[in-house]
């Protein structure tokens, strides 16, 4: 998934063809090793990292029932080229391809126009959040079933080697994908419900409309600095990031376990096994080990940052809320709606929060908060100063247009 025009990739043949061997046996041993990690940490209800990562990164928890058997992606994969698929917001780790695929993307004899590519891709486990199995139908690879993974939504890349082309960066949330645009390419689906998922856009996801019908899609949120924050959604449902993993696993990717919130009356179990409960812990283990982001060079003031420091803990009053190590009080209280910059919803989109199983709000952790407009749940402000312009008028702070910048600048800097 490269932006070239040139002949088609065949991996059935040639160089490429001769390292996919090498490529299969070097990720049999890797998920050997996780299989080896997880035996050897049955007992220990903490997981471990390292296996976490490989869950994070490569497990479906199934769900290929979901993406493959019901809504037919496979299918739509086959025909799809690497060009459109970088168009929707798809990811491509340049570290998973081998020397004569990049040297065939650097030349310009590997076809990003041509399906086969895509195919080709996700055989070698490079399309970041995508998880297939490839099988030669016809005397040609055709991608046979389809399961998505954590890293879909929660992973994006550092587009070093091109743009949507680069080294995984896990737990930076993917504001490109198109994740409604991308499910509504199903043909399983009719025409009214592709209309609700095609009205999402990139970077927005709707992680209740499959369960109450309503729609009203949210910004899809990073995965890094939680470490210390317990109410890790922004309706503070969960107590760890275990509640709203086993959510996504199984509510959304459609994973085979069970989800139960008595609270909201969601109740949902896929498949008769369970291959989600297991492997929380070390997925917890992961995602804590994941830091925000610090701010790149040169991107603020630091005079300015100073002075916007000393009005977020003063005149400007964020501290109120923005406090502690991780400047969120999500772990001593949660927040009425009327207390969000984010509500009202627009016009015909239902209160998040009333759709929660706790009607509230937490504060955000900020630190990294750089990283990922558009802000508030969902995504209504479009920049940091969006964010202290609607502060301000909210709470008739009275801030001057100065203030207001420097506030900008210390946010940045976080």
């Amino acid at each position: 998934m490269i932006h070239s025009q040139s002949a088609p990739l065949l991996l059935s043949s040639g160089p490429a063809a001769r390292l996919l061997p090498r490529l299969r046996a070097a990720l049999l041993c890797a998920a050997m090793g996780a299989v080896a990690a997880c035996n050897g940490s049955s007992s220990n209800s903490t997981g471990s990292a390292a296996e976490g990562q490989q869950i994070f990164r490569f497990d479906t928890f199934g769900d290929e029932t979901k993406w493959s058997d019901t809504l037919r992606l496979h299918e739509v994969v086959n025909v799809v080229d690497p060009t459109t698929a970088l168009a929707v917001g798809l990811k491509v780790d340049s570290e998973a391809l081998p020397p004569d695929v990049v040297a065939g993307i650097q030349s310009h004899t590997i076809s990003l126009t041509d399906p086969a590519t895509t195919v080709a891709l996700i055989k070698l486990d490079a399309v970041v959040g995508l998880k297939g199995t490839v099988e030669n139908v016809g005397g040609k690879d055709q991608v046979t079933r389809l399961g998505v993974t954590c890293a879909l939504c929660h992973s994006t890349v550092d587009d070093s080697f091109t743009k949507g082309v680069g080294k995984r960066l896990d737990g930076w949330p993917n504001h490109d994908l198109n994740v409604g645009a991308i499910v509504a390419l199903s043909p399983a689906l009719d025409g009214p419900t592709k209309a609700i998922f095609n009205s999402w856009g990139p970077g927005m996801y709707d992680p209740r409309f499959n369960i109450d019908g309503q729609n009203g899609p949210q910004v899809i949120p990073p995965a890094y600095g939680l470490q210390g924050v317990h109410k890790i959604t922004v309706t503070g449902d969960g107590d760890d990031i275990m509640y709203w993993n086993r959510y996504v696993a199984v509510t959304q990717m459609g994973g085979h376990g069970t989800f139960q919130e008595p609270r909201t009356g969601v109740d949902v179990t896929n498949g008769t096994d369970d291959l989600v409960t297991s492997k929380l812990p070390s997925l917890q283990a992961y995602q804590l080990t994941l830091p925000a982001p610090a701010p790149p060079a040169g991107s603020f003031d630091p005079a300015a940052a100073a002075r916007g420091q000393a009005l977020f803990t003063g005149v400007a009053k964020c501290s109120t809320c923005h406090s502690g190590p991780q400047l969120t009080d999500a772990n001593e209280r949660l927040h009425p709606p009327s207390d969000s910059m984010g509500e009202p919803e627009a016009p015909g989109v239902p209160s998040y929060a009333s759709r929660s199983a706790t009607k509230m709000y937490r504060t955000a952790p900020l630190h990294g908060v750089w990283q990922h407009p558009p802000y508030f749940h969902n995504g209504s402000a479009a920049t940091l100063a969006d964010v202290v312009d609607r502060y301000d008028s909210r709470r008739s702070l009275g801030l001057t247009d100065e203030q207001k910048s420097d506030l900008v600048e210390y946010l940045k800097s976080l």
